[in-house]
């Protein structure tokens, strides 16, 4: 328990001390450097910028929170139902593998102007968008997992007559847990760029729709109190994933 607890506290301050060193290296550029608040604001602006108008940024916050929670359900659901497929349906694999591989490896921004003709601007244009972004991370991972079980204990599911839904919930899915949280961390994270991305394209609304206002109005404090919460927001989203995995390997 003691061993838990100074695991947790070193997870906590070391990170933390870690933003407090770079906080403080960025006070002293803008102040030694005596950098014009139009270029690089001090923290002190930024913190200001957040706390003179909370509501501003807790509204846009929400709306990417949403796109991200919605397209990543999404995504990760499908990425992992396809993944089953593909590990236990040996022509599927041959089929779809090399096209996963392929797709995986390009850009996903390239997609977005084709989202916009097939199904225009809005929240559901932006969903798609990152369900897109996060599906491939999960399924690969996940259908290597699939496959680390060892042959010995598939065997012995086999000589007492198991079926291929025990095979998977006691032999391969434990072994593939950490693939499958290996991807999870990856989505989730890929979630929250994919949903700026889209709210730069095709949304009017959220953080990033928040920064690319800012860009255009030449106002660094409003991009960067936009960036700070959206930092917090992807820090929340993976720090849950490594909970969860933690509470699964107890």
């Amino acid at each position: 328990m003691t061993t838990r607890i100074r695991t947790l506290a070193g997870d906590v301050f070391f990170p933390t001390a870690a933003l407090a060193v770079a906080a403080l290296c960025w006070w002293a550029v803008t102040v030694v450097g005596d950098v014009p608040a139009f270029v690089l604001p001090a923290p002190g602006a930024v913190v200001a910028r957040l706390v003179g108008n909370p509501t501003l940024y807790v509204h846009n916050a929400w709306y990417t929170l949403e796109k991200v929670l919605y397209g990543g359900s999404v995504g990760i659901a499908a990425g992992f139902l396809l993944a089953v497929l593909v590990a236990y349906l040996p022509w599927f694999r041959t089929a779809v593998y090399p096209y996963l591989v392929t797709v995986r490896v390009l850009p996903k921004i390239a997609v977005a102007p084709l989202l916009l003709i097939y199904l225009g601007t809005g929240t559901e244009t932006a969903v798609v968008f990152v369900a897109l972004i996060t599906f491939f991370p999960l399924v690969l991972s996940t259908a290597a997992g699939l496959e680390r079980a060892p042959s010995a204990h598939r065997d012995l599911l086999r000589s007492v007559d198991a079926g291929p839904l025990e095979r998977i919930v006691y032999v391969d899915l434990p072994y593939a847990l950490p693939d499958v949280f290996a991807g999870l961390k990856q989505s989730v994270t890929l979630a929250v760029v994919g949903a700026v991305v889209a709210e730069w394209v095709i949304a009017d609304r959220g953080l990033g729709f928040l920064i690319l206002m800012g860009s255009e109005n030449v106002r660094p404090d409003v991009m960067l109190a936009a960036l700070a919460v959206l930092l917090a927001l992807g820090l929340a989203l993976y720090g849950t994933v490594v909970l969860v995995q933690r509470g699964v390997k107890r």
